[in-house]
């Protein structure tokens, strides 16, 4: 076995998917999100399969280092001169425009990503944009910015796109991802361009999105254009060229440099890195937003992260983590398997660093923790490539199913499990977002574990709304059913007086 332990860790956690732990099958429901009994379904075939899928020069809007800034990137033929550039004005007609440059690098073939940051921006502002490729303006497009120090922000999880394959539609169709069309990532695209709209039709003064990984579903290695599809769909709905997104890298994203050409993301700390990328992290008023890379196990280089992002910004009300992996969640396909293999090295850290809030994706389920601290305790590291105890599904069983891992795993304590909210509360509130497609749904685990206050699974996409200022954060969450939106769970809020701030 020893000459095992040098796989790749995309195959292990592929592997982790088909295992069997206590007795379970680890796979995907058959709930999915059925895009084609859509009335506008139709239509939106003929748009794909004529344009969307096969264009990959879409642009991404991401947050800056702070509050001020704006980062784009996109896409742009090979095939001329490059020019990196975008013209801001605050007037439609472009006129008063300032222009920024940035550089181009090298993407898949027959492609260069280009990456420009924009600063200077003012609150409560709408701005008007047009980027160039090789030399030809786009056409123009708009952003607005609200209050910086009272806002509001989507989170959603795992818009996985692509990952309905499989899948039978209501006229019959099995979904794929073999073929150029790529008919599960039709569907999926279609679902998420439906859960921004109608999340920004509720709630038209969002500032940004945060996605907690997989955008895409297509783990390819390297620079290859089989997921570019799926990049395509993601970035091709309505309000991705108006609204910032930061996302997370999941699993489904690590292995491909993708994700890093597509997304030009702020202080990246080149921590914790995988093909995809690393930490990074931003300001954004009263928040500092440390987003981690964990499908790199190497704690000591997110800690790292953690304490650039917390010297860089001390003074911040709040402090934001936001990972892929669900280290407190509560479905039955990663909550108390390899979500859980960070646990007892991660929780120590938020505490030690203050992190209020850690926002996580993964487990296509909807979960809110109570305030957790560490229990205060040395706990062994966990080494998940320590192939010597695994056993798979032949007839083996892997390390986390073993009693004494599943010990190592309660390194955990309740601090608080007020209902509605906190104020001064001690500890770190763990949200777990489920699926903002429905590409993919898993089932909750059978038994609720002690730390999780609220949990739900209804088979259908979901968002939530953070609302954050100096003195409090508070999260509404929401599904969409049948175009309506209802919701999930009671409002919660952690307060701060202007002692307990920073």
């Amino acid at each position: 076995m020893k000459s095992r332990k040098n796989y790749a860790a995309a195959f292990i956690l592929a592997t982790l998917t088909t295992a069997l732990a206590g007795g379970y099958v680890y796979a995907a429901t058959e709930h999915f999100s059925d895009s084609t009994t859509d009335r506008a379904w139709d239509a939106w075939t003929q748009k794909w399969e004529g344009e969307v899928s096969r264009d990959y020069e879409k642009i991404a809007l991401t947050p800056g280092a702070d509050e001020s800034k704006l980062n784009f990137a996109w896409y742009s033929k090979t095939d001329g001169a490059a020019t990196p550039k975008v013209e801001l004005s605050k007037n439609s007609d472009l006129s008063q425009s300032v222009t920024y440059d940035g550089n181009a690098v090298q993407a898949v073939e027959g492609y260069q990503s280009n990456r420009v940051t924009v600063d200077s921006l003012s609150e409560n502002t709408t701005y008007y944009y047009r980027y160039f490729k090789n030399g030809q303006p786009s056409k123009t497009a708009s952003f607005k910015t609200h209050n910086f120090n009272s806002y509001s922000m989507l989170y959603v999880g795992d818009p996985q796109i692509g990952a309905s394959k499989g899948q039978t539609t209501s006229r019959g169709d099995k979904l794929e991802n073999k073929s150029e069309i790529n008919t599960a990532a039709r569907n999926d695209a279609f679902s998420w361009n439906k859960t921004l709209n109608t999340a920004m039709n509720a709630n038209p003064d969002i500032s940004f999105i945060l996605s907690a990984g997989d955008q895409i579903n297509k783990n390819v290695e390297g620079k290859d254009l089989g997921n570019e599809t799926e990049y395509a769909g993601f970035l091709n709905a309505d309000w991705m060229k108006s609204l910032p997104v930061s996302t997370t890298i999941g699993n489904h994203d690590s292995t491909n440099e993708s994700y890093s050409l597509h997304f030009n993301n702020p202080n990246d700390t080149q921590l914790g890195k995988t093909t995809a990328g690393g930490d990074y992290f931003y300001k954004y008023g009263p928040a500092l937003y440390v987003v981690l890379n964990t499908n790199n196990y190497n704690c000591a280089e997110h800690e790292q992260a953690i304490r650039q992002a917390v010297e860089a910004y001390p003074k911040t009300t709040w402090r934001i983590v936001m990972i892929h992996q669900d280290i407190y969640g509560s479905g039955l396909d990663h909550s108390d398997s390899d979500g859980i293999v960070l646990r007892t090295q991660l929780t120590p850290l938020m505490d030690k660093y203050d992190v209020d809030v850690v926002l996580q994706g993964h487990d296509h389920t909807y979960s809110r923790s109570y305030l957790l601290k560490s229990d205060a305790k040395t706990h062994s590291n966990y080494n998940f490539y320590d192939w010597d105890n695994v056993k798979d599904e032949a007839g083996n069983v892997f390390p986390y199913t073993d009693p004494a891992y599943q010990a190592q795993n309660s390194c955990y304590t309740i601090a608080k499990t007020m209902a509605g909210g906190v104020t001064n509360g001690d500890g770190t509130l763990y949200m777990e977002a489920n699926s903002a497609t429905g590409s993919k749904f898993y089932e909750l685990i059978p038994s609720k574990q002690d730390y999780i206050a609220a949990r739900s699974q209804n088979w259908n996409p979901t968002y939530s709304v953070i609302r954050i200022n100096n003195n409090t954060f508070a999260i509404d969450t929401y599904e969409i059913v049948g175009g309506k939106v209802q919701k999930i769970d009671d409002t919660y809020e952690l307060k701060k007086t202007n002692a307990s701030r920073r």
